[in-house]
């Protein structure tokens, strides 16, 4: 019965406040990390120093993402989410008083981003856990409800919160900081309304021994580990052609700068439309084929992005790459949390995280030196025959007579 229970979930009762919370809380997200690049820039004129603001909010998941994994397996999930919602909303209030009074400053700013990216840590490996709790374990069901949060993330992150925040911060540069306080007060008045599903009920192992049993399975489970692998794949191709793109985009398709924003909000769109039509697409596909096949259209759009070197054309080739974006996190999430036992879903999630962080890193890093040495084509080729490579190998053969 209790088992039953698990594989059907706690249905709309919980699923709606869950969406509604990510869906406010990401739309102020996408203001907050515009705006706040753009108040560095204010402040300072240094490389260096406006970069460090935006590398700040990814810097937690490499550092305390794992051991924050292992503290969710081990504490009340909803009040995990509840207390970071409510640490970001006070230090983003904090933030915005600093700019209010003229105090603000890029190390404040580079510490309030570091504070905020910490507390998404336990929020996001919260949250991904909570799903299987709150839509049960059935395939169809994890699809549509991941689909939905994706989409969700794409429409806040990469369609709404990215004008609100330049647009806030033209009229006052404290507004988009109030504004992503204000959504994560929001959002932790829709986290009380979850239903309480307990703790994950892991066992009081130390905490090092805890993160190694989250690696342990990832890799020790053959499904997982593939997903894993593909997922850097992916990230480390996208992020490729993703570091230099906006200097491909400018030279040689010729899109004015005002427009660029407009050219890479397209991948959103198609993450969108994807993300809410995931279940459909997926239904007859596995989660490594699902995955293997948008590891291969991401292949052929980079390729179709530098064979036709048109702007129009590369405005539907990036939807087009967005929907497979989309479909690899709805996979990959689903896959984790079908294949992971409720009390190592918080460290498989954060393993996950760490392990696509990295691999993006790498990928941006990678594709800035191959533009340097061999031109801006070079990092298009690169990522298309990593993914493609990848594409074959996360395809499932099957098991020999």
């Amino acid at each position: 019965m209790a088992r039953a229970a698990r594989r059907r979930g706690t249905g709309s009762r919980g699923v709606v406040p869950l969406l509604a919370a990510t869906g406010v809380s990401v739309t102020g997200d996408g203001a907050f990390l515009t705006a706040a690049p753009l108040l560095a820039a204010s402040l300072t004129r240094d490389p260096l120093a406006v970069a460090a603001v935006t590398a700040a909010f990814f810097v937690p998941w490499l550092v305390i993402g794992l051991p924050a994994g292992a503290l969710v397996d081990r504490w009340n999930r909803r009040r995990v989410m509840l207390a970071a919602d409510l640490v970001r909303a006070l230090v983003l209030t904090v933030a915005a008083v600093l700019v209010v009074t003229g105090s603000a400053s890029v190390p404040a700013l580079v510490a309030a981003v570091l504070a905020v990216g910490a507390a998404q840590c336990f929020f996001d490996s919260a949250a991904q856990a909570t799903i299987p709790a709150v839509a049960g374990r059935d395939k169809d069901a994890l699809a549509h409800v991941n689909g939905r949060f994706w989409a969700l993330d794409n429409i806040g992150r990469g369609l709404l919160g990215p004008p609100l925040g330049s647009a806030a911060f033209a009229l006052a540069r404290a507004l988009p900081f109030a504004i992503d306080a204000a959504s994560f007060l929001v959002s932790a008045w829709l986290v009380r309304r979850l239903p309480d599903t307990g703790t994950a009920g892991a066992a009081r192992e130390g905490l090092l021994s805890a993160v190694r049993a989250g690696l342990r399975h990832v890799f020790g489970t053959r499904e997982l580990r593939v997903l894993a692998l593909s997922l850097g794949a992916y990230n480390c191709g996208f992020n490729l052609v993703l570091a230099t793109f906006v200097l491909y985009a400018t030279e040689v398709l010729a899109v004015p700068a005002a427009a660029y924003g407009a050219l890479v909000a397209a991948g959103a769109v198609g993450g969108v439309v994807a993300g809410w039509r995931a279940r459909a697409l997926t239904r007859r596909l596995s989660y490594r084929q699902t995955t293997a096949l948008a590891l291969a259209v991401q292949a052929l759009v980079w390729l179709g992005v530098l064979a036709g070197a048109n702007v129009w054309l590369t405005g539907v080739l990036l939807a087009v790459g967005g929907a497979g974006a989309t479909l690899t996190s709805v996979a990959v999430g689903s896959a984790r949390q079908a294949l992971t036992p409720d009390d190592l879903l918080g460290r498989v999630v954060a393993a996950f995280r760490l392990f696509g962080m990295g691999a993006a890193g790498l990928g941006a890093l990678m594709g800035g030196v191959l533009a340097r040495l061999f031109g801006l084509s070079a990092p298009f080729l690169a990522a298309s025959g990593l993914v493609a490579v990848a594409a074959l190998l996360a395809w499932p053969r099957r098991p020999r007579a």
